[in-house]
């Protein structure tokens, strides 16, 4: 049986990986590139806020974290869409109860590592991989102070670095039938601050994730537990409407005055932040293999990073954290038996989220906005709510059902898609669409459509 395991990476999962495996008696040593962020204060505009929904929930449940985490923050309960006309609306995310819980990556990374060390993981910090010899499965970190080599060996080694992993290039490098295949976007994001108003208090509603769809691009604003708001602007890096473009704050705020003209009351220093915060990319990958026998494994962004659109990238994440750990118990520890039963099970689930969250983008973006594309969740919501057994809403499958496949979510949101797109040409859908036999109908499409 394995003994000893290094983990590159002491971000979201690796840390939860750590907990994993320490709970199993398993020696962990975690090696992490960046600096203890508990020591130091936070790179202002880095890091997109995150949707914590029933997979991260369920997997941090397990390790007995849920009941914590959650006190760290703010329900969501829906959508709240601006329009550019002043206009709101209110769109649901599921039924009555359900919620999604905005929290700050770096709050959620710094309890998981604390809990972690407690249980007796080593954290090393300022440590960089510089190698991996695949004979001997001794990796070489360098110290990025002091530029020191330490070489150190393991039974197991796994890579959660992130999408611009460091351990998986070495495992591309020294495989000979490694596929790699990466993408971006055509936008970039940049953070804003919604500051909190007098006393602590929320200037926007406070249990929505706010959108300001606007077709090509798009604003979005996520509640912090201090009366603050993350925002993030999803924007072209070039164009005519695009970061290129808006090079002084004198221009950002001119287009915010057109654009999203409700947000310039709420960010008094709105073109020091735009000029202040630093554009970032947005990258999809997708990576086979992910394992060597019985020694190696990739694990959360570094297998598989996505874009953040449907707020499943820590998610997916930490729900590896449970399938896998779910494995080494149906396998008894045999972990060769483990680590490819791993990568058989999530390859399939990993392209389909990364699908799913490329798509939602634009129906973030474009379709929120769209009276049609309202009526349509109106629908596929009655349908849920009236057959809440056979009608499932893509959203819904993805985040409120932890035990519902990535995979199985979109060959089913694919299929329900297809029959809501004839649904809607229909003659007087407008008025019938809440009509008994109108939802009677769709479902029974449904049922003929799957056998």
């Amino acid at each position: 049986m394995k003994k000893e395991i290094i983990i590159a990476g002491a971000g979201l999962v690796g840390s939860l990986l750590s907990i994993y495996l320490t709970r199993r008696n398993y020696s962990v040593s975690i090696y992490e590139r960046r600096t203890d962020m508990r020591k130091e204060q936070a790179e202002a505009g880095r890091s997109i806020n995150l949707a914590l929904s029933d997979r991260g929930l369920l997997a941090l449940e397990r390790v007995g974290l849920a009941e914590e985490i959650r006190n760290l923050a703010i329900p969501m309960h829906g959508r709240f869409i601006h329009g550019l006309d002043g206009s709101t609306a209110f769109q649901p995310y599921g039924r009555q109860g359900q919620y999604i819980l905005s929290i700050s990556r770096a709050e959620l990374n710094k309890r998981l590592m604390t809990v972690a060390e407690s249980q007796g993981v080593n954290i090393h910090f300022g440590e960089r991989c510089t190698s991996i010899d695949w004979n001997t499965n001794c990796v070489q970190f360098e110290n990025i102070t002091s530029g020191d080599i330490t070489d150190v060996t393991a039974d197991l080694i796994f890579g959660a670095d992130g999408a611009y992993s460091a351990t998986r290039l070495q495992h591309q490098l020294q495989h000979t039938l490694f596929d790699y295949h990466q993408y971006y976007i055509d936008c970039g994001y940049k953070e804003l601050t919604i500051p909190a108003g007098p006393s602590g208090s929320f200037l926007l509603e406070k249990n929505a994730l706010h959108i300001w769809p606007r077709k090509d691009y798009m604003l979005i604003a996520l509640p912090n537990q201090d009366g603050s708001f993350t925002c993030t602007l999803f924007f072209p890096f070039v164009g005519e409407h695009s970061f290129a473009n808006l090079d002084t704050s004198e221009k950002a705020i001119e287009f915010f005055k057109k654009t999203f003209p409700d947000t310039l009351s709420l960010i008094p220093d709105l073109g020091e932040q735009f000029l202040r915060n630093p554009i970032s990319s947005l990258v999809t990958v997708k990576c086979y293999p992910w394992v060597r026998e019985d020694r190696f494994a990739l694990i959360g962004d570094a297998a598989h990073a996505i874009v953040p659109f449907f707020g499943q990238g820590m998610n997916c994440g930490f729900e590896d954290c449970r399938i896998l750990d779910e494995l080494v118990e149906s396998s008894q520890g045999d972990w060769k038996k483990t680590l490819q039963a791993f990568q058989e099970t999530r390859k399939p689930d990993a392209d389909a989220i990364a699908d799913l969250a490329v798509n939602n983008f634009t129906e973030m973006r474009e379709r929120t906005a769209d009276p049609k594309f309202l009526l349509q969740k109106k629908i596929e919501a009655r349908l849920h709510e009236k057959f809440p057994d056979k009608w499932i809403p893509a959203y819904s499958q993805v985040t409120f059902s932890p035990h519902t496949r990535y995979s199985e979510a979109l060959k089913k949101g694919r299929l329900q898609e297809s029959i809501m797109q004839d649904v809607m040409k229909r003659p007087g859908i407008e008025e019938e669409w809440d009509d008994d036999d109108v939802l009677s109908e769709i479902v029974g499409k449904l049922n003929r459509l799957r056998v």
